[in-house]
Protein backbone atom coordinates (compact mmCIF):
# COMPACT_ATOMS: atom_id res chain seq x y z
CA UNK A 1 0.00 0.00 0.00
CA UNK A 2 1.36 3.51 -1.14
CA UNK A 3 3.08 5.35 2.15
CA UNK A 4 3.58 8.82 2.84
CA UNK A 5 6.33 9.46 -0.03
CA UNK A 6 4.34 7.85 -2.61
CA UNK A 7 1.24 9.79 -1.70
CA UNK A 8 2.88 13.12 -1.11
CA UNK A 9 4.19 12.65 -4.65
CA UNK A 10 0.97 12.04 -6.04
CA UNK A 11 0.04 15.26 -4.41
CA UNK A 12 2.38 17.24 -5.48
CA UNK A 13 1.92 16.32 -9.60
CA UNK A 14 -1.78 17.02 -8.97
CA UNK A 15 -1.53 20.21 -7.24
CA UNK A 16 0.56 21.42 -10.54
CA UNK A 17 -2.55 20.01 -12.97
CA UNK A 18 -5.73 20.43 -11.24
CA UNK A 19 -5.31 23.94 -8.34
CA UNK A 20 -7.38 26.47 -9.94
CA UNK A 21 -8.85 24.55 -12.54
CA UNK A 22 -13.45 24.17 -12.59
CA UNK A 23 -14.24 20.48 -12.70
CA UNK A 24 -16.75 20.50 -15.95
CA UNK A 25 -18.45 16.87 -15.27
CA UNK A 26 -17.60 13.68 -13.20
CA UNK A 27 -18.09 10.31 -14.87
CA UNK A 28 -18.32 7.51 -12.36
CA UNK A 29 -17.37 4.66 -14.25
CA UNK A 30 -18.19 1.62 -11.16
CA UNK A 31 -19.86 2.38 -8.26
CA UNK A 32 -17.62 0.60 -6.05
CA UNK A 33 -14.79 3.73 -6.31
CA UNK A 34 -17.10 5.88 -4.35
CA UNK A 35 -19.08 3.49 -2.16
CA UNK A 36 -17.55 5.52 0.70
CA UNK A 37 -19.86 8.70 -0.77
CA UNK A 38 -23.16 7.30 0.78
CA UNK A 39 -25.39 9.00 -1.15
CA UNK A 40 -24.55 7.37 -4.55
CA UNK A 41 -22.95 7.84 -7.69
CA UNK A 42 -24.91 10.23 -9.53
CA UNK A 43 -25.10 12.50 -5.98
CA UNK A 44 -21.02 12.12 -6.00
CA UNK A 45 -20.94 13.70 -9.89
CA UNK A 46 -23.82 16.51 -9.53
CA UNK A 47 -21.98 18.08 -6.48
CA UNK A 48 -18.80 18.16 -8.02
CA UNK A 49 -20.31 19.89 -11.52
CA UNK A 50 -19.17 23.07 -11.65
CA UNK A 51 -17.02 23.49 -8.87
CA UNK A 52 -13.32 24.83 -8.65
CA UNK A 53 -10.31 22.74 -7.66
CA UNK A 54 -8.46 25.21 -4.80
CA UNK A 55 -5.56 23.01 -3.64
CA UNK A 56 -4.15 19.82 -3.33
CA UNK A 57 -3.64 18.47 0.43
CA UNK A 58 -2.24 15.40 2.29
CA UNK A 59 -3.28 14.29 5.81
CA UNK A 60 -0.73 10.67 6.28
CA UNK A 61 -1.87 8.30 3.36
CA UNK A 62 -4.77 9.97 1.89
CA UNK A 63 -5.14 13.11 -0.13
CA UNK A 64 -8.15 15.76 -0.36
CA UNK A 65 -8.76 18.47 -2.84
CA UNK A 66 -10.36 21.89 -1.51
CA UNK A 67 -13.31 23.26 -3.70
CA UNK A 68 -14.33 27.29 -3.51
CA UNK A 69 -17.46 25.81 -2.20
CA UNK A 70 -15.51 24.90 1.54
CA UNK A 71 -16.28 20.97 0.40
CA UNK A 72 -13.92 18.55 -0.47
CA UNK A 73 -13.35 15.41 -2.74
CA UNK A 74 -11.08 12.97 -0.32
CA UNK A 75 -9.31 10.32 -1.38
CA UNK A 76 -7.12 7.33 -0.88
CA UNK A 77 -5.41 5.18 -3.04
CA UNK A 78 -6.06 1.45 -1.45
CA UNK A 79 -3.53 -1.44 -2.84
CA UNK A 80 -3.45 -0.53 -6.40
CA UNK A 81 -5.09 3.50 -6.85
CA UNK A 82 -4.06 5.77 -9.43
CA UNK A 83 -4.39 9.15 -10.02
CA UNK A 84 -3.49 10.19 -13.92
CA UNK A 85 -3.28 13.71 -15.47
CA UNK A 86 -4.41 12.02 -18.90
CA UNK A 87 -5.21 14.25 -22.25
CA UNK A 88 -8.58 13.37 -23.55
CA UNK A 89 -7.35 12.00 -26.49
CA UNK A 90 -5.55 9.05 -24.64
CA UNK A 91 -7.87 6.06 -24.55
CA UNK A 92 -9.35 4.58 -21.48
CA UNK A 93 -7.34 2.68 -18.83
CA UNK A 94 -8.66 -0.89 -18.47
CA UNK A 95 -9.72 0.15 -14.55
CA UNK A 96 -10.73 3.41 -14.75
CA UNK A 97 -13.44 3.57 -12.34
CA UNK A 98 -13.85 7.74 -12.00
CA UNK A 99 -13.08 10.43 -14.78
CA UNK A 100 -12.69 13.86 -14.13
CA UNK A 101 -13.05 16.86 -16.93
CA UNK A 102 -12.21 20.29 -16.69
CA UNK A 103 -14.12 23.41 -18.53
CA UNK A 104 -10.55 24.61 -20.03
CA UNK A 105 -10.20 21.67 -22.12
CA UNK A 106 -7.11 20.64 -20.57
CA UNK A 107 -5.75 17.33 -19.06
CA UNK A 108 -8.23 15.18 -17.47
CA UNK A 109 -7.68 13.58 -14.08
CA UNK A 110 -8.29 9.78 -14.34
CA UNK A 111 -8.90 7.38 -10.82
CA UNK A 112 -7.92 4.39 -11.75
CA UNK A 113 -7.97 1.19 -9.45
CA UNK A 114 -7.79 -2.46 -10.64
CA UNK A 115 -8.43 -4.00 -7.16
CA UNK A 116 -10.85 -1.26 -6.49
CA UNK A 117 -9.85 -1.12 -2.37
CA UNK A 118 -9.45 2.48 -2.93
CA UNK A 119 -11.80 5.10 -3.49
CA UNK A 120 -13.04 8.64 -3.31
CA UNK A 121 -16.29 10.55 -1.34
CA UNK A 122 -17.27 13.89 -0.95
CA UNK A 123 -16.43 15.73 2.36
CA UNK A 124 -19.07 18.38 3.00
CA UNK A 125 -17.46 21.66 4.90
CA UNK A 126 -14.40 19.65 4.35
CA UNK A 127 -12.02 21.86 2.88
CA UNK A 128 -9.93 22.56 5.65
CA UNK A 129 -9.78 18.99 7.34
CA UNK A 130 -12.45 16.48 6.41
CA UNK A 131 -13.65 14.94 9.47
CA UNK A 132 -13.46 11.80 8.30
CA UNK A 133 -9.53 11.59 8.95
CA UNK A 134 -9.67 14.00 11.60
CA UNK A 135 -8.70 11.28 14.15
CA UNK A 136 -5.37 10.43 11.98
CA UNK A 137 -1.91 12.03 12.98
CA UNK A 138 0.03 14.37 12.07
CA UNK A 139 3.03 12.96 9.92
CA UNK A 140 6.97 13.65 10.63
CA UNK A 141 7.35 15.78 7.92
CA UNK A 142 4.48 17.89 8.86
CA UNK A 143 5.95 21.80 10.85
CA UNK A 144 3.47 21.24 13.17
CA UNK A 145 4.22 17.73 14.31
CA UNK A 146 5.37 17.80 17.60
CA UNK A 147 8.76 14.98 18.57
CA UNK A 148 8.17 15.61 22.19
CA UNK A 149 4.09 14.37 22.05
CA UNK A 150 5.33 11.36 20.18
CA UNK A 151 8.28 10.52 22.01
CA UNK A 152 5.73 10.58 25.26
CA UNK A 153 3.09 9.08 23.22
CA UNK A 154 5.31 6.38 21.92
CA UNK A 155 6.91 5.61 25.63
CA UNK A 156 3.50 5.18 26.86
CA UNK A 157 2.10 2.91 25.08
CA UNK A 158 2.47 -1.15 25.80
CA UNK A 159 2.92 -2.80 22.25
CA UNK A 160 5.86 -3.44 20.00
CA UNK A 161 7.60 -0.59 18.81
CA UNK A 162 6.59 -1.19 15.26
CA UNK A 163 3.22 -1.50 15.87
CA UNK A 164 3.21 1.67 16.93
CA UNK A 165 4.88 3.51 13.84
CA UNK A 166 2.29 1.49 11.88
CA UNK A 167 -0.15 2.92 14.24
CA UNK A 168 -1.90 6.29 12.39
CA UNK A 169 -3.45 7.64 15.20
CA UNK A 170 0.17 8.09 16.53
CA UNK A 171 2.29 9.02 13.74
CA UNK A 172 0.67 9.28 10.26
CA UNK A 173 2.29 7.96 6.82
CA UNK A 174 4.63 5.60 7.48
CA UNK A 175 3.65 1.86 6.77
CA UNK A 176 5.36 -1.55 6.35
CA UNK A 177 8.29 -0.73 4.02
CA UNK A 178 9.70 2.56 5.34
CA UNK A 179 8.99 1.49 9.52
CA UNK A 180 11.84 -1.67 8.76
CA UNK A 181 14.14 0.76 6.90
CA UNK A 182 14.13 3.46 9.53
CA UNK A 183 13.98 0.62 12.40
CA UNK A 184 17.48 -0.99 10.45
CA UNK A 185 18.62 2.10 10.80
CA UNK A 186 17.89 2.88 14.12
CA UNK A 187 19.15 -0.80 14.70
CA UNK A 188 15.92 -1.76 16.97
CA UNK A 189 14.53 -5.11 16.36
CA UNK A 190 10.77 -4.51 15.46
CA UNK A 191 9.18 -6.55 18.92
CA UNK A 192 11.19 -3.76 21.40
CA UNK A 193 8.76 -2.56 23.97
CA UNK A 194 7.88 0.92 23.18
CA UNK A 195 7.42 1.86 26.93
CA UNK A 196 11.23 -0.02 26.97
CA UNK A 197 12.65 2.77 24.93
CA UNK A 198 14.72 5.70 26.50
CA UNK A 199 13.91 9.06 24.83
CA UNK A 200 17.22 9.24 23.07
CA UNK A 201 16.28 6.18 21.56
CA UNK A 202 12.88 7.34 20.50
CA UNK A 203 14.34 10.59 19.25
CA UNK A 204 16.73 9.07 16.95
CA UNK A 205 14.18 6.53 15.95
CA UNK A 206 11.86 9.14 14.52
CA UNK A 207 14.91 11.31 12.96
CA UNK A 208 15.50 7.86 11.11
CA UNK A 209 11.83 8.02 10.14
CA UNK A 210 12.14 11.30 8.69
CA UNK A 211 15.22 10.32 6.77
CA UNK A 212 13.88 7.80 5.24
CA UNK A 213 10.75 9.33 4.33
CA UNK A 214 12.58 12.08 2.85
CA UNK A 215 14.98 10.14 0.87
CA UNK A 216 12.15 7.83 -0.53
CA UNK A 217 10.37 11.35 -1.36
CA UNK A 218 13.38 12.47 -3.42
CA UNK A 219 13.23 9.32 -5.51
CA UNK A 220 9.60 9.56 -6.08
CA UNK A 221 8.83 6.67 -3.95
CA UNK A 222 9.03 3.28 -4.00
CA UNK A 223 7.63 0.97 -6.80
CA UNK A 224 7.55 -2.77 -6.78
CA UNK A 225 5.32 -3.57 -9.75
CA UNK A 226 3.61 -1.00 -12.04
CA UNK A 227 0.40 -0.29 -9.60
CA UNK A 228 2.28 2.73 -7.83
CA UNK A 229 2.93 5.59 -10.44
CA UNK A 230 2.72 9.39 -9.91
CA UNK A 231 0.26 11.58 -11.55
CA UNK A 232 2.49 11.11 -15.07
CA UNK A 233 2.55 7.28 -15.38
CA UNK A 234 6.28 6.82 -13.89
CA UNK A 235 7.76 4.72 -11.23
CA UNK A 236 9.45 5.62 -7.89
CA UNK A 237 13.03 4.59 -7.81
CA UNK A 238 13.62 3.97 -4.08
CA UNK A 239 13.71 0.24 -3.76
CA UNK A 240 17.06 0.64 -5.28
CA UNK A 241 18.01 2.33 -2.21
CA UNK A 242 16.12 -0.80 0.86
CA UNK A 243 18.73 -1.76 3.19
CA UNK A 244 15.97 -3.88 4.74
CA UNK A 245 12.99 -4.55 3.17
CA UNK A 246 12.59 -7.46 0.76
CA UNK A 247 15.85 -8.21 1.26
CA UNK A 248 15.38 -11.50 2.83
CA UNK A 249 18.72 -13.78 2.36
CA UNK A 250 20.99 -10.82 1.48
CA UNK A 251 23.82 -9.10 3.26
CA UNK A 252 22.94 -6.54 5.78
CA UNK A 253 24.64 -3.76 4.10
CA UNK A 254 26.23 -2.41 7.43
CA UNK A 255 27.48 -5.96 8.79
CA UNK A 256 27.19 -8.59 6.28
CA UNK A 257 25.09 -10.98 7.92
CA UNK A 258 21.97 -12.12 5.92
CA UNK A 259 18.87 -10.55 6.42
CA UNK A 260 15.81 -12.53 7.79
CA UNK A 261 12.51 -12.35 7.16
CA UNK A 262 9.54 -13.04 10.36
CA UNK A 263 6.03 -12.94 10.11
CA UNK A 264 4.35 -9.59 11.37
CA UNK A 265 0.78 -8.58 11.24
CA UNK A 266 -0.38 -11.00 8.15
CA UNK A 267 2.58 -9.79 6.48
CA UNK A 268 6.16 -9.34 6.90
CA UNK A 269 9.58 -7.59 8.54
CA UNK A 270 13.01 -7.78 7.77
CA UNK A 271 15.56 -7.12 9.92
CA UNK A 272 19.55 -8.29 10.50
CA UNK A 273 19.89 -10.96 13.03
CA UNK A 274 23.01 -9.24 14.37
CA UNK A 275 22.40 -5.26 13.86
CA UNK A 276 18.80 -5.78 15.43
CA UNK A 277 18.63 -8.88 17.75
CA UNK A 278 15.13 -9.90 18.99
CA UNK A 279 14.61 -8.56 23.01
CA UNK A 280 15.03 -10.99 25.59
CA UNK A 281 11.46 -10.23 26.60
CA UNK A 282 8.43 -10.31 24.15
CA UNK A 283 4.94 -8.60 24.86
CA UNK A 284 3.24 -10.18 27.56
CA UNK A 285 -1.17 -10.08 26.41
CA UNK A 286 -1.69 -8.11 29.58
CA UNK A 287 0.75 -5.69 27.81
CA UNK A 288 -0.67 -5.73 24.29
CA UNK A 289 -3.82 -4.57 25.74
CA UNK A 290 -2.75 -1.97 27.56
CA UNK A 291 -2.86 -3.05 31.33
CA UNK A 292 -0.95 -4.49 33.72
CA UNK A 293 3.00 -3.81 33.97
CA UNK A 294 5.16 -3.83 31.35
CA UNK A 295 8.83 -5.61 30.77
CA UNK A 296 11.33 -3.38 32.67
CA UNK A 297 13.76 -0.57 30.97
CA UNK A 298 16.47 -1.55 29.01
Amino acid sequence: MPELPEVETVRQGLAKWVAGRRIASVEVRHPRAVRRHLLGADHFADALAGRMVVDVCRRGKYLWLPLDSGDAVLGHLGMSGQLLMQPATVADEAHLRVRFTFDDGGPQLRFVDQRTFGGLSYSEGGAELPAEIAHIARDPMDPLFSDAEFVAALRRKRTEVKRALLDQTLISGVGNIYADEALWRAQLHWARATDALTKPAVGRLLGHVRDVLSEALVAGGTSFDALYVNVNGESGYFDRSLNAYGREGEPCPRCGTPMRREPFMNRSSFSCPRCQPRPRRGISPASRSGVGAGPSRM
